[in-house]
């Protein structure tokens, strides 16, 4: 039996129907958001131990000369002490960020809300109800001659104890690690060659927590790297080894509005906001000092396998300004009672009235009924009287 396909009109009338049978008919159902995930670098707990970043926000400054990375990550887990291993192309300074660049990003590419109004109930107006209703080169100079690791520097800048690395081999890599009390995860020294072929740097980092013997957990203190960059890069590579989807949430700061050069196995990009920074002080204004141009990216990476390399950022054809605004829908009321109720309750009505009416008239014109001993109405004028 062939089935017709359902065309506009009986798709609208079935709206209406549908409308009008809820309101003796309701079931309010409750809807799930999606958790967020995001993962990028490499984050390795120590040994039988498990650690989740919950949420990573980075901020790439590039200035034509001179990248800057400030990168925050919010963990769960029973790790008391966890890896986070960041390959960058050139020698890198690493310190303390500021926590509240981070709110100030927030406030600056927040969407705008506006109201947009709709005539017919759609899912959370009365009577359709659900739920509660609520609506992103050459090896930086070395002292010393080449090894297959060498450590140019180690650090503790507050719970963080960093290691800035360099290495020929990811195998040697992998050995200083697992000499300093962590293992790599599989997979990962296979995802090191391209680095180590192109004679990258590593920022090595042992998350600690503040309170001894306890998880590690919550927003961590934002790391700032400082390197040279002939062009802004995010690396994004050893996400690869990531066993569930990842999302990338990335600022950019720079002279432009900018955009990455491809999709690297993800999702197509898309833009969150951008536009000149307005801050006159600040971490967010020290920070776009020579950078003006904010630039918010978002993307998802389904199959984190599929990831073939590292975001290169380049310089979008226009400065175009982009704001996001979320719409707000409303019930179209008249002194609060919804406005299709009225046309409904109006409608029925005034066929109610036009009916009373037609009837009304009808009787009217209804000739009354004689009496029975009423004598028969003549048939023709009377004539003459002799």
């Amino acid at each position: 039996m062939a089935v017709r396909p359902v065309g506009p009109k009986e798709w609208a009338t079935a709206r209406v129907l549908t409308v009008l049978l809820a309101v003796l008919t309701l079931q309010p159902a409750s809807l799930l958001a999606p958790a967020y995930a995001c993962g990028c670098g490499a984050l390795i707990p120590g040994a039988q131990q498990n650690v989740a970043v919950d949420r990573e926000v980075s901020v790439v400054s590039w200035d034509g000369r001179r990248e800057q990375i400030v990168m925050r990550l919010t963990v769960t887990g029973d790790a008391e002490r966890a890896a986070w291993i960041m390959p960058v192309p050139q020698r890198a300074t690493v310190r303390l960020g500021v926590p509240s660049l981070f709110d100030e990003l927030d406030r600056a590419t927040a969407p705008v809300h506006r109201d947009r109004h709709h005539f017919w109930p759609q899912d959370g107006d009365w009577p359709l109800v659900t739920g509660d209703g609520a609506g992103g080169p050459p090896r930086g100079p070395g002292a010393g001659p080449p090894q297959d690791v060498g450590v140019v520097d180690r650090q503790r800048l507050g719970p963080f104890d960093v290691a800035r690395l360099t290495a020929r081999d990811p195998d040697a890599l992998g050995d200083w690690l697992d000499t300093n009390g962590f293992a790599l995860p599989a997979g990962l020294e296979s995802e090191l060659h391209p680095y180590v072929d192109r004679r990258w740097e590593y920022v090595a980092v042992r998350l600690t927590p503040r309170t001894a013997d306890a998880p590690l957990s919550g927003a961590l203190d934002p790391l700032h790297l400082t390197f040279a960059a002939d062009e802004p890069v995010y690396p994004m590579r050893l996400s690869r080894t990531a066993a569930t989807p990842q999302s990338l949430g990335l600022y950019v700061l720079a002279a432009h509005r900018m955009e990455p050069a491809s999709a690297i196995g993800g999702s197509r990009p898309r833009v969150l906001h951008a536009g000149r920074v307005t801050a006159r002080t600040g971490p967010l204004a020290e920070l776009a000092e020579g950078t003006p141009f904010l630039t918010a990216i978002g993307q998802e990476f389904p199959r984190p396998a599929a990831i073939s390399g590292d975001h290169v950022l380049r310089q979008a054809p226009a400065d175009t300004a982009f704001q996001q605004v979320i719409y707000e829908d409303r019930l179209r009321t008249v002194a609060g009672i919804p406005a299709w109720l009225l046309t409904v309750v109006g409608a029925v009505g005034a066929v109610v009235t036009a009916l009373v009416l037609i009837a009304v008239r009808r009787s009217r014109r209804r000739p009354l009924p004689l009496p029975p001993d009423a004598p028969p109405m003549p048939t023709h004028a009377p004539g003459p009287v002799d």
